[in-house]
This record gives structure tokens, C-alpha cells and sequence, in this order.
């Protein structure tokens, strides 16, 4: 006759057995880490690079003057760059943020923005258009996913 061990035993586990795992149970579901609630913080900016380059160093050191132009509310917008000897070009970002001692401001001193619309933008050197263009920010968003647990 073979006997098979049962996984379930006829006899009731002891006082001190059934504490004991009271215990670990305890033990353990106070160990695990509580659930709370997420709290994500988000931004998004749009900016645009802007540049002038002396292809072949020619001007020696020059000014270059940044204009960008909202259609929308017809604002301009000025950034002025020293670019010094042996400095042929400069890459600058609209809007620059404010606290940036060198940003983009109105003739009020008021700071560009971000906002959609369209732009045209000039650099001046000299006092006279050496190059420009035109872009358009887009309307941008944020998205927020809640991960339950």
C-alpha cells in the first residue's frame, strides 16, 4: 500500500502556529508600500532657432540685431548680439526666457511669448536686413497618464 501525503492536513494547525502566521501576515502586508496618489508635474515650450552666420569671416566683429515680428498682435520683438573678433556667427532661441539677461523683449521691455501664431523674423547687421525668414508656432498640450497600482 502506498501512502500520498495530503496537502490538506485532518488535524487543526496549534494556538501558536495560527498566531505565528498572524504574525508574518501582518509582517508582511505592513512592510508593503502604501498606494498614493500621483502628482506629475508637466510643461512644454515651443521654441525657435534662429541664426546668422559671416559665411567667410569678412565683417570682423559686428551687431547683430535679432527682429522677430508677431502677425497676430503685430508686436516686434528685439535680441541684440555683440559678436566679437574672430566670432563669424551666432545661433540664438525665441523666446529666450526672460530671466536671461539677454532676451527678447518689446521697445515696453515686455518679454516675447511662446503664443501660436505666425512670425516673421530679420536679422540686422549694420543697420540693414542680411537675412529672415518666417515660422509658425504651433498650439502645443499636455497629456497626463494616472498609473493605478
Amino acid at each position: 500500500m502506498i501512502t500520498v501525503p495530503t496537502l490538506f492536513p485532518t488535524q487543526q494547525p496549534s494556538w501558536a502556529a495560527r498566531v505565528g502566521g498572524a504574525l508574518v501576515a501582518l509582517l508582511l502586508f505592513g512592510a508593503a508600500p502604501s498606494a498614493q496618489a500621483q502628482t506629475w508635474m508637466v510643461s512644454t515650450t515651443a521654441q525657435i532657432k534662429l541664426g546668422i552666420l559671416d559665411k567667410y569671416g569678412q565683417l570682423g566683429p559686428y551687431t547683430a540685431t535679432f527682429v522677430v515680428h508677431s502677425e497676430k498682435t503685430g508686436k516686434d520683438y528685439l535680441l541684440v548680439k555683440e559678436l566679437k573678433q574672430g566670432q563669424t556667427g551666432i545661433d540664438v532661441l525665441f523666446p529666450t526666457d526672460p530671466s536671461d539677461p539677454d532676451y527678447f523683449k518689446s521697445e515696453t521691455g515686455e518679454a516675447a511669448q511662446a503664443a501660436p501664431g505666425r512670425y516673421t523674423w530679420e536679422c540686422q547687421v549694420k543697420g540693414v536686413k542680411a537675412v529672415g525668414g518666417r515660422f509658425v508656432f504651433p498650439e502645443v498640450g499636455n497629456d497626463v497618464t494616472i498609473v493605478n497600482k
